[in-house]
């Protein structure tokens, strides 16, 4: 058997990546954005054009994040759970990214120009994945955190340190 090579992320990269990923995404998607509609001082054309930019620029930061997870998960000792919830929070990514965010930035376009719009099931495919990608990461965070033993319960009648 031969020694495997140095890996540039330690085996707890994959946790704290999906953890750290999985609270940004809450701050973000669940609690800012929701929010800033209830603004009633806001209107309706402002709340968009700022949601739009945030969106866009958590995008960006959601790609670095995928490029690090990715490496993590490949580079440590994972599990294949492990590195199918990655692979499906990097899909997604990519479907928002690459299709839901400029359907959604066309539709905000059209709204402040004040044009009227048809309903649209984008937004709830958007929040709806957005749900998958979170729970997505909060088990990955768990298996990760299993795998490395820091959620491991002491065994009953021994005292733990």
């Amino acid at each position: 058997m031969t020694p495997r090579a140095a890996s540039p992320f330690p085996d707890s990269s994959v946790a704290f990546l999906a953890i750290a990923w999985m609270g940004l995404l809450i701050g973000v998607s669940f609690l800012a954005t929701p929010v800033k509609f209830q603004a009633s001082s806001l209107e309706l054309p402002v709340a968009l054009e700022v949601g739009r930019v945030t969106f866009s620029a958590f995008s960006k930061v959601e790609w670095c994040l995928s490029v690090h997870l990715g490496l993590a998960v490949l580079s440590a000792r994972t599990s294949r759970v492990e590195m199918l919830l990655t692979g499906i929070a990097i899909v997604i990514v990519a479907v928002q990214t690459y299709w839901l965010l400029p359907v959604l930035d066309a539709r905000i376009e059209t709204v402040i120009a004040g044009r009227s719009l048809p309903p649209s099931s984008h937004h709830m495919l958007y929040a709806g994945l957005e749900v998958c990608k979170a729970v997505g990461l909060a088990i990955l965070g768990l298996v990760s955190l299993y795998r490395l033993g820091w959620c491991d319960r002491p065994e009953a009648g021994t005292s733990s340190p």
